[in-house]
Order: C-alpha cells, then structure tokens, then sequence
C-alpha cells in the first residue's frame, strides 16, 4: 500500500452533516433500586465528545487534516460547548449555523462497570429554516473552491434535507469536487449525484429490499442499487466481514477486516468516512483508501465512544502491507 500518511497535513477537507454532543456518564452498579427494577448507577465521571458529524471532523483533525464544518446548532450552553470543542481543535466554523429555538442533539449514555446501560437522546428532527438554508448555501459556494474533498454525515436529524443535499452536489459536481456521503435511511435516490455513498450492510439491504444473509445476496443488493440510484460509486460496510466496493462493469472488490475483540460500534462509520476521504484526497487509489478506512474501522471499534485513530496507530496497522 503506497498511502503516504504525512500527506494528510496538507488535505483541506468540508464536512457538512448533523452536528451531535455524545456525553458519556461513567459509573458503578451495586445495587437494584427500591421503586422500579432498575439498577442505581453511581456517578464516578462524566465526559462530553464531538458525536455526529463532529466525530468524523475530530478523526479528520487527529489525521493532521484541515477542516471546515458546516451544521446546525441551537443556542443554548450545548452548541456553545460544541463550538468550544470544534475552536481548541482549529476547526474553521463560520459555516455552523445557530437556530435560536433548535436544541444542539445531544445523546446521553450511561456506563456502568463497562456496559452501557441506557441512552437518553435530546433533538429535534424537524427540517432547517429557509434561512439556515441560505447562510449554509452561501458559505458552500464560498468555500468549495479552496476544498479537495466533501463529506457528508446524514444522521437523519433534520440538517441534510434532500434540497439542501442537492445544492451541495451541484457545487461540488461544478467544481469538480470528489463527493462522500455516509447515508441514513434507505432513500438513496436524495443522494443522487454523489461520487460514492457508504451505506452499512443493513441499510444497503433496506434500500435494495433484500435481506442480507449472505455474500450472493450482498452482491446482489449491492449492484441493484448502483443500477437504480444516480450515484457513482457504492461502498458497503459490513463490519466485522470488511467493506464491499460496488463499480459500473466491474466485479464486486471486497475487502475482509482483520479479526478484532469489538467493544464499541458507535462511530465506526465516521472513521470509515474521514480515513476514505483524505486518503482520496491525498491522491491515493480508491482501492487504497477502502484498506486504510477498514484497518482505521477495525481499531477504532476496540476502544469505547466515540474514539478517534491516529497517525500511529495507522501507521502501524499498514506495516502488514509494506
């Protein structure tokens, strides 16, 4: 694999997606509590992380990468947190957007002696204003010149709706700007346009509406999609069974992950997303970027939250192939 890593440092990356707060409660379970069969948990730290499109701009920013955001926030002590977290990693913010009346997404999770027992979700999946609209549509025009690559991070949350997808395709398909979106759902049709989506196993087979039991139903469901849905490329997560690329004329190339103790899926695929999308950007081969992103995929899922990879640990997972 001839990926040079150091290049990172000078990749200018756009992530546009559902901007989220993942704050992890960490505690001990001794007890069941008396009013209700649920065990008491007792509170021994807390921790707040950069969740949504946040974790794939932190992975960026761990990578060496430039980055320019563009969300939705509210503006309560949340989105201000949020902003602190994006200013002290040097992450350009001028195209995030504050909604007075729009709550920050922030997902709560409580973990007690190593296990996650609940998740408390606080959001609004209601569509952006005409005018956060507007404000997001001007940056991108402002910005898309000086980008190498866009990546969008759909979590369904009510940011990325089809119109506004659509014009960030436009853009980017008039500059000449390769284009990945991580999607969410299974309407692949409001990501039309785009250079190469990266659904997971289940979603591919909720699009297709095939269920995937195996390898001839992913290849199928696969080049369904890519011979219905106007997008270039598809990429397949399919976790701890590797990545599948899916090309116009060409065979399925798949590619296994190595076998790993998995603790934590959450944000897997924002890695995938952020290692895929600067080794493009770097200049390394499709192919060469799909086995960064899964050795990237298959670290990360050893650690607990939202986690990011570095360069060593990259490094280190492409000695194998050197």
């Amino acid at each position: 694999m001839k990926i040079d890593i150091d290049k990172f440092d000078r990749c200018n990356v756009l992530v546009v997606g559902d901007l989220m707060i993942d704050e992890y409660i960490w505690g001990e379970v001794d007890r069941i509590s008396p009013e209700a069969p649920v065990p008491i948990v007792l509170v021994k730290n807390e921790d707040f992380k950069l969740g949504g499109s946040g974790n794939v701009v932190n992975n960026l920013v761990a990578l060496g990468a430039n980055v320019s955001a563009i969300g939705v926030i509210g503006s309560g002590l949340n989105g201000k947190r949020l902003l602190k977290k994006f200013n002290e990693l040097g992450v350009d913010t001028e195209g995030i957007i504050q909604e007075p009346n729009r709550p920050t997404t922030r997902k709560i999770r409580i973990i007690a002696t190593g296990q996650q027992v609940l998740r408390i979700d606080r959001e609004t999946r209601d569509q952006i204003s005409d005018q956060t609209f507007g404000a997001v549509s001007d940056f991108v025009e402002k910005i898309i010149s000086k980008v190498d690559v866009v990546l969008i991070s759909d979590y369904g949350k009510g940011f990325l709706t089809p119109a506004l997808i659509t014009c960030l395709l436009d853009m980017a398909k008039k500059h000449k700007k390769m284009t990945i979106a991580d999607p969410k759902g299974f309407n692949f049709s409001k990501y039309a346009g785009v250079s190469l989506l990266t659904p997971n196993k289940k979603e591919a087979g909720l699009a297709a509406g095939i269920e995937i039991i195996d390898q001839s139903a992913l290849f199928e469901a696969g080049n369904l999609i890519l011979e219905t849905v106007d997008i270039g490329k598809l990429l397949i997560t399919c976790g701890k069974e590797g990545m599948v690329l899916f090309e116009r004329g060409k065979k399925p190339y798949q590619i296994l992950t190595e076998a790993r103790q998995v603790y934590d899926v959450s944000g897997a695929g924002d890695t995938v997303i952020a290692v895929l999308g600067l080794s493009i950007a770097s200049k390394a081969s499709l192919e060469e970027g799909i086995s960064l992103a899964n050795a990237a995929a298959g670290i990360v899922v050893g650690k607990v939250g939202t986690a990011t990879v570095s360069k060593k640990e990259l490094i280190s997972a492409l000695k194998p192939y050197r």
